[in-house]
């Protein structure tokens, strides 16, 4: 199959299976070798995670922010 007629397959599938798709994608990609962090970025990134496992962040489930999301696109 061409690329296009994976895309053009993928593309029909329903929205969970579409985003399964892409994650699992995603999760095929090694980010670590081709991206070099700062030494800030490391540690917002670190500074970041203290605070959800402290949990201290305010967490927004997926659904409520793909849901407004949704809604400003639409507006």
């Amino acid at each position: 199959m061409t690329i296009e007629q994976i895309l053009t397959e993928a593309l029909q599938l329903p929205t969970p299976s579409r985003a399964f798709v892409a994650e699992r994608l995603l999760e095929s990609l090694d980010y670590e070798e081709e991206v070099e962090l700062s030494a800030e970025w490391l540690a917002e990134i670190r500074r970041r995670i203290a605070v959800v496992e402290a949990g201290q962040a305010q967490m927004i489930p997926a659904e409520k922010v793909f849901a407004s999301i949704r809604e400003r696109l639409r507006a």
